[in-house]
């Protein structure tokens, strides 16, 4: 938003062409979340509980734990591996070629919340594989709409104000062990309330595997749109890369 409007006060003939470009990264509107069974089989679904149960301490990222009540571990070499393979099915699923950005593991708490929000356009397909949980635990999905920059309300209470909007049709989806859904993180809001587990020892594991639209890795890193749309100025507004 901030480069679109320097470039509509700088340079606004060169504006259509900016946003245009990034009509790859956006959804069609009558997209919905799918749900999928058996992503993977029973071996390779323990084997993942396996590499769980042997994680080493020092990979668990702690910097979630307040926040979400998890801790969370980015770009495992075997979770890489198996968002390779899921590829082809999430191309297929999306209806265009996709290529993995990131993935990482998740390991809520009986503390475990996730207030509503939408991601970065990098996760514009997001895979969410349940692995091991407590008790089922729904997480809520809008309907398809633009990017965030139509997004107002300005008070302190602004996930309550996301969550009652009657137009955004928000769908619960409760997952069990084995079963995954296929959803676009960056166009529709997702929250989970407060895990309503059972006593102190609740959890719920899961596995994230983001894709973004294959050949669009340089675009959804801001830094480089100073040289992808040949606009040195641009770097005064997304910074360097470094």
């Amino acid at each position: 938003m901030a480069a679109k409007k320097f470039i509509g006060v700088t340079q606004p003939d060169l504006l259509p062409e900016f946003v245009n470009a990034f009509q790859c990264l956006r959804i069609r509107p009558d997209f919905t979340e799918q749900k999928l069974e058996n992503v993977f089989d029973r071996h390779i679904m323990e084997r993942i509980r396996d590499t769980i149960r042997q994680m080493p301490p020092e990979l668990l990222e702690k910097h979630e734990t307040d926040c979400f009540g998890r801790d969370v571990v980015h770009d495992h070499p075997f979770f890489s591996e198996l968002q390779k393979s899921v590829q082809s099915l999430v191309s297929e699923l999306a209806g265009e070629a996709v290529e993995p950005a990131y993935n990482f593991l998740s390991l809520y708490t009986q503390l475990g919340i996730c207030e509503p929000h939408m991601d970065a356009p990098k996760a514009k397909w997001t895979l969410d594989v349940c692995i091991e949980q407590s008790s089922a635990w729904p997480i809520y999905f809008s309907q398809t709409v633009p990017w965030p920059e139509d997004f107002s309300y300005s008070g302190k209470d602004w996930q309550e104000y996301i969550k009652d909007q009657s137009d955004l049709r928000f769908n619960s989806c409760s997952l069990h062990p084995g079963e995954a859904v296929l959803f676009s993180g960056s166009s529709q809001w997702h929250y989970r309330d407060g895990y309503s587990g059972l006593g102190n020892n609740s959890f719920c594991n899961l596995l994230f595997f983001h894709f973004l639209p294959e050949g669009t890795r340089k675009i959804v890193e801001p830094t480089n749109w100073p040289e992808l749309f040949e606009m040195p100025a641009l770097v005064h507004i997304v910074g360097e890369r470094g």
